[in-house]
C-alpha cells in the first residue's frame, strides 16, 4: 500500500478522489436508468419481463415472478444446517438491538384543555432490494428486514435478480424466510427499482425502498424519490483504522481488505501515528493479497483507493478521520475509549483489537446499511425509525385557542397571509 504523510494537501487530494466515486458521478447511466424506470411505469410487467429476459437471461412471467413456498422449503435443503442456525443467531441479535430504537406515540395535555402530540405509525409496505450478481448478501437480507418488522411494518416486499434457471440464491431465501419478507420476486436491477416505486400488475406499489446494489440500482432509487422513499443513495463500502504503536500490523491489514475485497472502488485507509506500523500493515496486506480469493478485486481496490497516512500526531488523526466520514472507523490505539468521544463523523466506530468491522456487518446487532461518501456527516444507519411515519396532534379548547389567538393573527399578517388570520379571528369574532 502507499505510505503518505499526512498533511492538508494529501487530506484534500484523497477527499476529492473519493468523492469521485459517489453515484451522483455517473452521469452517463442515468438516461439509461431514466428510459428503464418509464417503461416499467407505463408498461408494468410486460416491461418488467423484458428486462428480466435481457440482463439475467430469463424468461419470467406473471406465474413465475413470485418465489414460491416449495422454492423457500428447497432453499432450506440446499444449506448447511449450521449456517442456517447462525443466521438465525445474527437475527436475533439484529432484532433485539432494533428493539431498543422503538419510540412510542406521546400526549401532552395542558390545564386549559389543550393537547399536543406526535403519533407514531408504521409505513404500510416495504420494499428492499437483495444484489443477486457477483455475490449474494443474506446479511443484508436481515439488517434491511429485520427493523421494519420491529417497526411494525405489516407487509415487506423483496426483489431479488434471478439466476439464468429462474433461481434465487438459497441463502438470500433463507434469510428473507427467517427475517419475516412477506412475498419474494424474481427481478433484478432499475427496472426492479421502478417496479416496486410505481407498482406493476405482478409487484406491488411499496413505501419506501431500501437496500445495496450497482450503480444502476442506485441511480434508479435517486430518480424514484419522492415517488416513494428510500434509505440513501449508497456508495462504495469504505474502511478507515486509526491505529498507534500498540496496534497489531496484522489484525489492521486484514481489517483493511475486509472491506476492499468489496469491489474495486472500495477504500481502505489507515491513519497512524507510528511509522513502524504503516511499514507493517504495507507488508501483511500484500502477504494477504496472494492468499486471498477475491486477490484481483482486493488489489485493483487497493491500487486505486488504498492509503497509509503517517499522521504527526493523535490529533491530526482524528481531525482527518472526521473529515472523511467514512462508513466504518475502527480505532485501535492504547485507548479508543478515549479518542470515541472526539469522532463526530462515521457510520460505525469499531473500539479496540477484538472488533474487527466483519463483525459489524454480520452478527453483532448494529446495522450495516451505513451512510457512505462523507454522508455521515448528516445521515444515520438504517433504523426502526426509517420505517415509522410521525404525525403530529394538535387540539386546543377554545380557552387555549383565546389565549394566543391575537399572537396568531399578527403572525400571520406579517407574513401577509390574512387568510391564515381570519380563520383565527372569526372564531372570536364579537357579536
Amino acid at each position: 500500500m502507499r505510505i503518505v504523510e499526512l498533511n492538508d494537501q494529501t487530506k484534500s487530494e484523497l477527499l476529492e478522489k473519493l468523492l469521485k466515486r459517489s453515484p451522483s458521478n455517473y452521469g452517463e447511466y442515468e438516461k439509461i436508468v431514466s428510459d428503464i424506470i418509464t417503461n416499467v411505469r407505463d408498461r408494468k410487467d410486460e416491461a418488467l419481463f423484458e428486462y428480466t429476459a435481457k440482463f439475467d437471461h430469463f424468461d419470467i412471467s406473471a406465474d413465475t415472478i413470485k418465489v414460491t413456498k416449495a422454492e423457500i422449503e428447497e432453499a432450506y435443503k440446499e444449506l448447511d444446517d449450521d449456517f442456517i442456525e447462525v443466521i438465525k443467531k445474527s437475527a436475533e441479535n439484529i432484532r433485539v438491538f432494533h428493539e431498543k430504537q422503538k419510540r412510542n406515540t406521546w400526549i401532552d395535555t395542558n390545564e386549559d384543555g389543550s393537547i399536543l402530540g406526535q403519533r407514531i405509525i408504521p409505513i404500510e409496505i416495504s420494499g428492499v432490494y437483495v444484489p443477486g450478481g457477483k455475490a449474494a448478501y443474506p446479511s443484508s437480507v436481515l439488517m434491511n428486514v429485520i427493523p421494519a418488522k420491529v417497526a411494525g411494518v405489516e407487509r415487506i416486499i423483496m426483489c431479488t435478480p434471478p439466476s439464468k434457471e429462474g433461481k434465487v440464491n438459497p441463502g438470500t431465501l433463507v434469510a428473507a424466510d427467517i427475517a419475516g419478507v412477506t412475498e419474494v420476486y424474481k427481478v433484478g436491477g432499475a427496472q426492479a427499482i421502478a417496479a416496486m416505486a410505481f407498482g406493476t400488475e405482478s409487484v406491488p406499489k411499496v413505501d419506501k425502498i431500501t437496500g445495496p446494489g450497482n450503480i444502476f440500482v442506485a441511480l434508479a432509487k435517486k430518480a424514484c424519490f419522492g415517488y416513494v422513499s428510500i434509505d440513501s443513495i449508497a456508495g462504495p463500502s469504505e474502511i478507515l483504522v486509526i491505529a498507534d504503536d500498540t496496534a497489531n500490523p496484522r489484525y489492521v491489514a486484514a481489517d483493511l481488505l475486509s472491506q476492499a475485497e468489496h469491489d474495486e472502488m472500495a477504500s481502505a485507509i489507515l491513519i497512524t501515528t507510528s511509522k513502524q506500523i504503516a511499514d507493517e500493515v504495507s507488508k501483511e496486506v500484500d502477504e494477504f493479497i496472494k492468499k486471498l480469493e477475491r486477490a484481483e478485486i482486493i488489489k485493483k481496490s487497493i491500487d486505486n483507493y488504498g492509503y497509509i497516512f503517517i499522521a504527526e500526531n493523535i490529533s491530526d488523526a482524528i481531525d482527518a478521520a472526521n473529515a472523511i466520514a467514512s462508513e466504518h472507523l475502527e480505532i485501535i490505539t492504547a485507548s479508543p475509549f478515549e479518542i470515541m468521544p472526539r469522532i463526530k463523523h462515521a457510520g460505525a466506530i469499531f473500539l479496540g483489537t477484538y472488533s474487527s468491522e466483519p463483525l459489524g456487518d454480520y452478527f453483532a446487532g448494529p446495522n450495516h446499511i451505513l451512510p457512505t461518501n462523507q454522508t455521515a456527516r448528516f445521515f444515520s444507519p438504517l433504523s426502526v425509525d426509517d420505517f415509522v411515519k410521525k404525525t403530529s396532534i394538535i387540539a386546543y379548547s377554545e380557552e387555549g385557542l383565546r389565549k394566543v389567538h391575537k399572537d396568531i393573527e399578527l403572525f400571520a399578517k406579517n407574513e401577509g397571509l390574512t387568510a391564515h388570520a381570519n380563520s383565527i379571528a372569526v372564531r372570536f369574532e364579537e357579536g
